[in-house]
């Protein structure tokens, strides 16, 4: 048809077909630690690349009792400065500031996002006080989806302990998407292996926690674990929910 531009089919390259090729092509199942060791193998852009997991979740997203979301400490972090944003006053104000907070304010940070201040989103989180909420929902329809929410923790009675945990880069949030999937980081290429499968174990422990009552029949579909720039190497479910099943705490 005339006038129509049609999209270029994305090409990868003879080195990442290669690695799929040597991986079954998607269709290889394996051990969680043996899946880290693939991916660590098949990570040789240069730069350290991210590790990141991606779940399939018998939940129907559609419904709002079957809605997965949560936060999740990881103990050895993902590898990923933050820059955060924190709505606090007074002696919280001052503790958030030492935390590491990048911006720190109440009211005049509120009157210029209504001004038109577009700043706000050059920040990867946005944190409250639990005090600050009446003054944030002020521009709750313009933060949208970045607005401070207590089930993502990001509103807390201790804004300058949740920007540590950040600034430490332990601290990641999840939320199931539209498809049922939940993606979330786990470290960089340079982690160990004991690291990454630390992070994996802790990360699924979570999903599990979360896991929402009306949820019926099998929980955890299907894991998978890839690197910024290589392809995807499939877990064995039943295995990886052994080790999340043995996180304590």
């Amino acid at each position: 048809m005339r006038g129509r531009k049609v999209a270029k089919k994305q090409r990868h390259s003879n080195r990442y077909m290669e690695a799929v090729k040597a991986l079954g092509n998607g269709q290889q199942v394996y051990s969680p630690l043996e899946a880290i060791r693939k991916v660590k193998q098949t990570a040789t852009a240069k730069f350290d690349e991210s590790i990141d997991i991606a779940v399939n979740l018998g939940v129907d997203p559609r419904k709002s009792d079957q809605m997965v979301r949560g936060v999740v400490n990881l103990p050895h972090g993902t590898g990923k400065k933050q820059k955060v944003l924190v709505f606090a006053k007074g002696e919280q104000a001052e503790a958030a500031r030492a935390a590491g907070a990048d911006m720190v304010g109440a009211e005049d940070i509120v009157e210029q996002i209504q001004k038109g201040w577009k700043g706000w989103k050059n920040f990867d989180l946005i944190v409250a006080g639990q005090d600050m909420m009446p003054i944030i929902s002020r521009v709750g329809g313009i933060l949208k989806a970045r607005m401070p929410n207590p089930k993502s923790g990001t509103v807390s009675p201790n804004p300058a302990k949740v920007v540590e945990d950040i600034k430490k880069a332990s601290r990641v949030e999840f939320r199931v998407d539209k498809a049922g999937i939940v993606h979330m980081p786990i470290g960089r290429a340079s982690f160990s292996e004991e690291q990454l499968l630390e992070n994996l174990a802790v990360a699924l422990n979570a999903l599990l926690k979360a896991k929402p009552a009306t949820s019926k029949g099998r929980y955890l579909q299907k894991i998978s674990i890839s690197s910024t720039m290589g392809p995807s190497v499939r877990i064995d479910v039943q295995e990886a929910q052994r080790l999340a099943e043995q996180v304590k705490g």
